[in-house]
């Protein structure tokens, strides 16, 4: 059965010098009882799920110290969910051991939380006693792994359960994601989540929680009231320390973040674990996956979008965030926006810089709605994620939707997507990328950078019969695109692809042409295959002799349409990303073929045709002997 925090046990790796007491102790919290002889190395021990409150079982493992043990130490490191660290109290050198060991698991990069325990309390000498904050302090600032100090003695069993019981806390219920010891404050993602929690639980928004709503939370959180008298205790506590922490309606944010704070200080860490539980949280401070319904795509070539309902809540949240009423979203408006999700998700690639913006670098209405396709369509966890985070609060099923699959598309010659993804193939210096920096309505720049890494463009694009979609570029750069290529379900994503040369290069022509066969035979054997488009850049420039009757020839024998000349430069794109709508959306036309695939496709057609006139012939001859029987049967009667 799963505990709390959804673990169903906790492993616990016991290390230390030979002779610190490492399988007393164990023993010891095991049986409740001092062994008087003990084995070198015990087995696996568990303690039962009843052994502490969390109800959750500790499986502790013993280990040997000796050089010839260290692959199978590291091994059992590795798996190790806490590590308890004994030294022996009668040391009078404690920090070499201990810092010795730290170090071995810093080499060997355990990311387990470490227990420094003290064994053998009872064999101290008190005339040479070492106060253990004076010793550790010290060591735990220079190894923030280490969650707690505590000594024990399994002979006189002073606090030998407790060991193993933080050890378990330390996993379920971990300092360092919710606070930072050095500068004694909550994490910024800790503090983003509570904020949450705070509004959701601010039934009347009117910025602080009333007795009533505090009781509503204390039910909803640990399934008992606060006592009117406790309700008082708290704001006080809280009006102590920190005055604006309470006003007169009630418990401010401020204060109910400082209440979480001394929770924590005052080691209740399990506090605010059940509070973040209680709300979805996982260990990360994110919404676990149980809380994250997200469509499953049942086959590659489907894809995920926002449905009308989750677009209606972002255009609300939209003009709640434009205070100015301008039409648009600062990188302040939008950081308060994001202000309850672990971060703002749209600070690094492939987001940031993917949609259009104003002059001063705000995101219109349709640029935020632009970049929740971009994040629903690469990472439909996330976007619904984020959906929550910012106050969704319809049935999270309902945000998102599975697209029909393009291959039944094709075959209905029609489909019901609102957002496309178009690939850009295309050599280096072809223009792929002023391509896209004009879709965002970005100036033309005549500096040449090669495109290192994938890049995504999107924005909205008004039909003629007044719908209006949302294309997604994603640009492949020449010396990526085998590695597109090798995974044979690359394609499957995508609703068009368009190959970008230089109209004025033969090379970069040759080169685009190259691209587009092998996409189209991978698209042939794969059962994937995309409308294409070639788009003939630079046209400001002069055509390299031959152009007209190369592309001519290339496009006839390959069942595509002409290159589409555009000049970035000049600002005459050819109404370029409306024809790459028109093609996404005609997903049977502007496939290409290569000979080998017309060839197979005409072979296909000649059996096909052939079974359909054997079953043409069958089925006379099952109708002539029908037909036959009856004029028999019927002879037979009259004779």
């Amino acid at each position: 059965m799963a505990g709390v925090s959804g673990r169903t046990g906790v492993r616990v790796v016991v290390v230390g010098d030979r002779g610190t007491g490492k399988s007393s102790l164990i023993s010891t919290a095991a049986t409740e009882t001092f062994p008087e002889t003990v084995q070198p190395v015990l087995p696996p021990t568990r303690l039962p799920a009843d052994f502490y409150p969390d109800r959750v079982p500790v499986t502790i493992i013993d280990t040997s110290s000796s050089l010839e043990h260290r692959a199978k130490l590291a091994e059992e490191l590795k798996r190790a969910d806490a590590v308890v660290l004994t030294y022996s109290c009668d040391n009078t050198n404690l920090s070499r051991p201990i810092t010795f060991w730290l170090h071995e698991l810093r080499r060997l990069e355990v990311r387990a939380p470490v227990i420094v325990v003290g064994c053998k309390l009872d064999l101290r000498d008190e005339r040479q006693r070492i106060s253990l904050e004076q010793v550790m302090s010290p060591i735990m600032q220079q190894f923030r792994e280490i969650e707690t100090c505590i000594e024990c003695s399994a002979a006189s069993q002073v606090q030998v359960p407790d060991v193993f019981y933080y050890a378990q806390k330390a996993v379920l219920h971990p300092t360092a994601p919710l606070f930072d010891q050095e500068t004694q404050t909550l994490k910024p993602r800790c503090i983003r989540a509570l904020k949450r929690i705070f509004i959701l639980c601010d039934r009347d928004m009117d910025g602080a929680l009333s007795d009533a709503e505090l009781n509503e939370f204390q039910v909803q959180c640990f399934n008992a009231p606060l006592q009117p008298a406790e309700i008082v205790g708290v704001k006080r506590v809280v009006q102590e320390k920190l005055p604006d922490g309470v006003n007169h309606l009630g418990l401010t944010l401020s204060g109910f973040l400082f209440l979480h704070a001394l929770f924590i200080e005052k080691g209740r860490l399990e506090t605010t674990w059940t509070v973040l539980r209680k709300f979805g949280y996982d260990d990360a401070i994110k919404l676990s996956g149980s809380f994250l319904p997200v469509p499953a795509k049942r086959a590659p070539d489907q894809s995920v979008e926002l449905t009308s309902e989750s677009l209606e809540f972002l255009k609300r949240v939209f003009n709640l965030f434009d205070i100015d009423n301008d039409g648009a979203l600062r990188h302040d408006d939008l950081d308060d926006l994001f202000s309850t999700a672990p971060e703002s998700p749209w600070h690094e690639a492939p987001y940031r810089d993917a949609a259009e913006r104003t002059a001063m670098g705000a995101l219109s209405l349709n640029g935020f709605l632009s970049e929740w396709a971009l994040m629903t369509l690469l990472d439909p966890a996330s976007s619904l994620a984020n959906l929550i985070y910012i106050g969704y609060a319809g049935d999270p099923s309902s945000a998102l939707r599975a697209t029909r699959r393009r291959s039944l598309d094709r075959k209905k010659r029609q489909t019901e997507r609102n957002v496309f993804q178009c690939v850009v193939f295309g050599p280096k210096n072809a223009g792929k990328s002023s391509l896209l920096t004009s879709f965002l309505g970005r100036p033309f720049s005549g500096n040449y950078t090669s495109t290192v890494d994938e890049r995504y463009a999107t924005n909205g694009i008004d039909e003629l019969q007044g719908t209006r979609k949302t294309l997604i570029l994603r640009e492949i750069p020449e010396d990526r695109f085998k590695k597109f290529l090798s995974n044979k379900q690359s394609l499957a994503a995508c609703d068009a692809a368009i190959f970008v040369y230089d109209s004025s290069d033969e090379l970069s022509w040759r080169r685009a042409t190259e691209l587009l066969v092998e996409v189209a035979r991978q698209g042939e054997e794969t059962g994937f295959g995309v409308p294409c488009l070639l788009v003939a850049a630079k046209y400001d420039l002069d055509p390299f002799p031959m152009a007209a009757q190369d592309s001519a020839k290339v496009c006839q024998e390959m069942g595509i349409e002409s290159p589409i000349p555009v000049s970035v430069k000049s600002g005459d794109l050819n109404n370029l990303f409306c024809r790459i709508i028109r093609a996404a959306g005609h997903p049977h036309l502007s496939i290409p073929e290569t000979e080998t695939g017309r060839k197979h496709k005409q072979y296909r057609q000649l059996v096909n045709h052939s079974l359909m006139l054997f079953s043409v012939g069958a089925a006379i001859a099952v109708v002539g002997l029908a037909a036959y029987r009856t004029y028999a049967a019927r002879k037979n009667t009259s004779s």
